[in-house]
């Protein structure tokens, strides 16, 4: 058993080694992983409509290293930029994820493998060489390390689900990947009492494991006392349910349920597949008759209509467990937590791969008086995922929680029979939307416990709440409202110029985005946070976003725009968001006739990268315009990457001299001019600047 690196320790060169030992053998086993996939044409194959083909995870994983060590200024140069931004976003949370396969050219199988070698040897590399100091923080170098090793367990299990999902002949057995071959008759289940308790959620930063943003924290609740099914629910119940028109009767389904029943056409489980009169299940590399011993497998959605069906038959409240009463069952279970038995060395659940590559009878695992509260598939719960108190976003990857705090995405419990790492803690804590299938069933409660938890409606970010202020709030110090000052302006320059398609890079939380819209017939807006462009999707998709703003110590006011307001209605149609690097944009983002990079260039990486890959991107006589205030500092840009504020030869090179030499070749510049703009922090502390922007027409 080799289990997750502790923070801490005495001997940093011990410690080394241990992460070492660890990367390699996650890295390897997520390798192993695909031998199941028998068939490299699978590889390209949809397994499932709303994600991307299984090639797209098999890299996805390897450029997470490379593009986070580049974030975080471990490494300068990246092993592959094409795919590094290929396959770097879009993996399956966020409804702007392009999923259209004609905008995408899968790299084969061998190049794949070939980058995955040369990460694997530049992670071996750093974990090598980089100074170690004990405990690690998570401002340490090595926290991004074991942040992408933790990813790619997150992946090791998605993936698999995917693998499930692919064409029966396209898989294989493996004898790495072995499974449960015990069935039989499923036991009877019955409610069993869980006492009031108080629960206590989150962690701290003197945690002894690596953690996510969402883990950290405070929470506390007061559990009434309830009742929780001995055991997970099992095939053989949910194929009462099944049986008794379940699926058809609409009176168990919520609207969401509804809708997607109509859009899947569903009848039964996904795995499960019927023959004639029985069900077979599909594992990862088997078709086996239905083992009603085994829990059942299905979304949230799903599990919630069972409920419903259930409380009818019984004439009683069931329902699925909130996040804190699973906690509750967890403490009376005295379950171990992830320390105490990796550290004993013995097998407890149907988790971290301990036991089989598959389910197993319910009654196999005992817990207190319980079965399953850890392992064997994971636990939906009705909560929706959120913030704890003191949340904070980690700045590598500050898109991992924050787009699920939308109220769509519900909690999971307890891990699965492939939950590794960081997922089979006690403390983690993961999101999916409600119609997503993981290795996930449920157990339902008896209860009437009403959870007060709720998700943000407000967004109360700093950095969020000053950029829809800056974008969508009042003018002050009755300085114009900038981006849509900078769109009016380059409307103006368009003239009788084709106004068929735009791009704003760096939009932000979408103001200019949108204001282009008024003319062009599309605009394109691009982000590299995800923050910013789940803001402006939010806008896009319900014409309304809320946000508050501080005005004194603990004081705030709330904000909501609404682009009926701003004659912005119609443009939604017109409009869409992405998240993007400005410096290694994908081939799909071409064919402009005018491109706008909004206060952008002195804080990219590789500005000369970007200003050179704009020409090829731009229609002929194209307008290309750039506002910045020239703020060059090495915390954003390497010094050696500055295009302007420095001297050469003992003579004074400003940024405009630096955008001359880079985009004089194609480009001429017809005007320059001053545009200042205002960034409200609290009511009365504001920073007023003044950015200059130059306007290029290309060759």
């Amino acid at each position: 058993m080799i289990s997750m690196p502790t923070l801490h320790g005495t001997n940093s060169e011990l410690k080394r080694e241990e992460i070492k030992v660890y990367f390699q053998y996650c890295y390897k086993r997520y390798e192993s992983l695909f031998n199941i996939v028998a068939d490299e044409s699978a590889y390209f194959q949809k397994a499932d409509p709303l994600r991307h083909p299984i090639i797209f995870y098999y890299g996805h994983t390897a450029t997470f290293f490379i593009n986070k060590f580049k974030l975080a200024k471990i490494i300068d140069k990246r092993i592959d930029p094409e795919l590094e931004s290929l396959f770097a976003v879009g993996v399956d949370e966020m409804s702007w994820d392009d999923l259209n396969e004609k905008h995408y050219e899968w790299p084969s199988l061998k190049r794949t493998q070939v980058y995955r070698d040369k990460v694997y040897s530049v992670v071996n590399h750093l974990i090598d060489t980089l100074p170690l100091e004990l405990p690690i923080t998570d401002d340490s170098d090595w926290w991004v390390i074991l942040m992408g090793i933790e990813h790619e367990n997150i992946h090791l299990e998605t993936s698999s689900v995917l693998i499930r999902q692919l064409p029966f002949e396209s898989v294989r057995e493996d004898a790495a990947w072995k499974e449960c071959e015990m069935v039989g008759t499923a036991p009877k289940n019955v409610l069993l009492d869980v006492s009031a308790g108080t629960v206590i959620l989150g962690k701290n930063k003197d945690a002894k494991l690596f953690g996510w943003d969402n883990e950290y924290g405070d929470h506390q609740a007061h559990i009434p006392a309830f009742k929780a099914a001995k055991y997970l629910t099992s095939n053989a119940e949910f194929l009462a349910f099944v049986q008794d028109s379940g699926y058809s009767n609409d009176n168990f389904w919520c609207e969401e349920g509804k809708a997607w029943k109509a859009y899947t056409d569903a009848k039964h489980p996904m795995f499960w597949k019927k023959k004639k009169v029985e069900y077979t299940l599909r594992t990862l590399s088997r078709e086996i008759d239905l083992p009603l011993n085994w829990p059942v497998e299905v979304n949230h959605l799903e599990a919630s209509a069972f409920c419903k069906w259930k409380s009818q038959k019984e004439g009683t409240h069931i329902t699925l467990p909130t996040e804190d009463e699973y906690v509750r069952l967890r403490d009376e279970s005295k379950v171990l937590s992830y320390l105490e038995w990796t550290a004993k060395g013995e097998t407890i659940a149907n988790i971290n791969l301990e036991g089989y590559a598959s389910c197993v009878p319910v009654d196999t695992y005992k817990h207190g008086n319980f079965f399953d509260v850890i392992g064997n598939v994971w636990q939906w719960s009705r909560t929706p995922i959120y913030p704890f108190e003191g949340f904070k976003v980690h700045p590598i990857y500050d898109d991992f929680t924050v787009p699920t705090f939308d109220g769509k995405h519900n909690l999971i419990n307890g891990g699965s029979w492939i939950s590794c790492g960081n997922l089979a803690t006690q403390k983690s804590r993961y999101g999916f939307r409600r119609h997503f299938y993981q290795h996930a069933g449920f157990r339902y409660v008896q209860s009437e416990y009403e959870e007060t938890v709720t998700t943000n409606i407000y967004n109360t970010d700093s950095i969020i709440s000053q950029y829809c202020h800056f974008g969508w709030g009042e003018n002050a110090l009755g300085i114009e409202n900038y981006p849509a000052h900078c769109a009016r302006i380059a409307i103006e320059y368009m003239k009788d110029k084709p106004k068929r398609k735009a791009f704003d890079i760096g939009c932000a939380i979408g103001r200019s985005t949108f204001e282009l819209a008024r003319e062009f017939d599309e605009v394109i807006g691009v982000d590299f946070s995800a923050r910013f462009i789940q803001e402006a999707e939010v806008l896009r998709k319900n014409g309304v976003l809320r946000y508050a703003m501080k005005t004194e110590g603990e004081l705030e006011n709330f904000y909501e725009v609404n682009l009926a307001d701003f004659n912005l209605e119609e443009e939604r149609q017109k409009v869409s968001f992405w998240q993007a690097d400005a410096c290694n944009l994908k081939p799909i983002y071409k064919d402009f006739d005018l491109i706008f990079g909004g206060n952008l260039i002195d804080r990219l990486y590789d500005p000369k990268k970007f200003l050179d890959s704009l020409a090829s991107r731009l229609n002929d006589g194209g307008i290309l315009i750039l506002t910045s205030p020239y703020t060059w500092q090495e915390e954003s840009t390497p010094k050696e990457k500055w295009i302007g504020g420095y001297k050469r030869d003992g003579e004074n090179v400003t940024t405009l001299d630096g955008l001359k030499e880079i985009l004089g070749n194609d480009f001429e510049l017809i005007d320059t001019k001053d545009v200042p703009f205002v960034i409200q922090e609290t009511a009365r502390k504001h920073q007023h600047t003044i950015a200059h922007m130059t306007i290029w027409q290309k060759k």
